[in-house]
């Protein structure tokens, strides 16, 4: 089933400001949460539509990248496209519990934390982990046709002597004491307007509930350690120089169980050795000799996916432009492509013989020889405007 547009989801502009698609994610999530609409799995599934698509939205690189690209421009990122926690309820309150206060969704959390606190009282789990950039070059072909890759990436894992928790071992972790295990900290101040009470996160045990007595000695306490991983990536077919792709949960793992960053990929093109890239179109420069212009000839000249030949007609004329048609770049997330431009360049003699200077000194004298363009004829400006309408 294809995606829906994630303006669409959240039900804004495409020119919408970051505080309105704050706003109207809310309204969506109020909507769909899970505990308003107990059991009804559609609803639980917009839910989570809506999470996906704010993701995408509230971050302005992603977003360009959305703008630009589409789906394919925000590859892995969110929860609907297997990225880290792609069915876990808890991971979106994590995530974006920042936007769930007291005064929306506390009263469906216990203990009406919903600001630091995930679904059911669950409280946060350590740091997230930061994001990754990587450049990735591909060559003509890769782009043309879309390509899986895998490559290593060194960052931070999970450390598996502790599975990220960070503390020896399950006894080396106790309730924290300055909070009782809640993760929060709660104050009652009067006012003049009354006793009001504020909830913040937990400055001893940073809203995790728990404090670690002794740490893992593999990863001095932190849940991860510096490694390495093989990370699959589909690259969708028509990505330009430049452009970025997200894959969700696959940067630097958490601190003491948080969740995973993302991984960045910048696209990068390898140039080729006869081939040039102009948008969606290739561009190709074939040289001719005098004597093929004048006669015609058949050319073999190289494409992205291999060679082809082309009639060259009999009076070609420098700077003439042959077109292939569909022999180009598809665009990303379309059914566009470009087309293979082959420019002629009339190749001239840079040094000639005796024989050939007498030669070519009795031709200069035929009428045939004289330059006498058709009106009908193109000028260089209007090929070039033509090129690029």
């Amino acid at each position: 089933m294809a995606k829906r547009d994630y303006y669409e989801i959240l039900g804004v502009a495409k020119g919408a400001t970051a505080d309105e698609i704050k706003k109207a994610y809310r309204k969506v999530a109020m909507q769909y949460h899970p505990d308003r609409n107990p059991g009804d799995k559609p609803a639980e599934e917009k839910f989570k539509e809506a999470a996906e698509a704010y993701e995408v939205l509230s971050d302005s690189d992603k977003r360009a990248q959305y703008d630009r690209f589409g789906h394919a421009g925000v590859t892995g990122t969110g929860r609907g496209n297997g990225g880290a926690g792609a069915s876990n309820m808890e991971d979106i309150f994590s995530q974006f519990g920042d936007i769930f206060g007291d005064d929306i969704f506390g009263s469906f959390f216990s203990g009406g934390a919903g600001g630091s606190r995930g679904r059911g009282g669950q409280r946060n789990r350590g740091t997230r982990g930061s994001n990754l950039r990587v450049k990735l070059k591909l060559n003509y072909e890769e782009i043309a046709k879309g390509v899986t890759k895998q490559i290593k990436v060194k960052k931070y894992v999970g450390c598996q002597t502790c599975a990220g928790s960070g503390a020896k071992d399950k006894n080396s972790m106790q309730t924290c004491g300055t909070c009782g295990g809640s993760g929060q900290v709660r104050k009652v101040s009067n006012t003049f307007l009354g006793q009001m009470q504020t909830v913040t996160t937990c400055p001893t045990c940073s809203g995790e509930g728990s404090v670690i007595t002794a740490k893992c000695a593999n990863c001095k306490g932190e849940g991860r350690v510096y490694g390495e991983e093989t990370v699959s990536i589909d690259i969708p077919a028509g990505v330009q120089e430049g452009m970025q792709l997200s894959v969700g949960g696959k940067g630097n793992a958490g601190e003491r169980g948080g969740a995973t960053g993302d991984l960045i990929i910048l696209i990068e093109e390898e140039p080729h050795k006869e081939l040039h890239r102009d948008g969606l179109n290739v561009a190709f420069e074939l040289h001719l000799s005098f004597p093929d212009a004048v006669f015609g000839t058949q050319a073999e000249v190289p494409t992205i996916d291999g060679r082809a030949k082309i009639k060259i007609p009999p009076g070609t004329q420098s700077g003439k432009i042959f077109r292939l048609k569909g022999k180009g770049f598809p665009a990303v997330n379309s059914y566009e492509k470009g087309d293979q431009l082959i420019y002629v360049n009339i190749w001239t003699p840079q040094n000639v013989s005796s024989e050939e200077k007498s030669m070519l000194e009795k031709m200069s004298d035929s009428p045939n020889f004289q330059p006498k363009p058709e009106k009908s004829d193109k000028s260089f400006f209007d090929k070039v405007r033509e090129m690029f309408s």
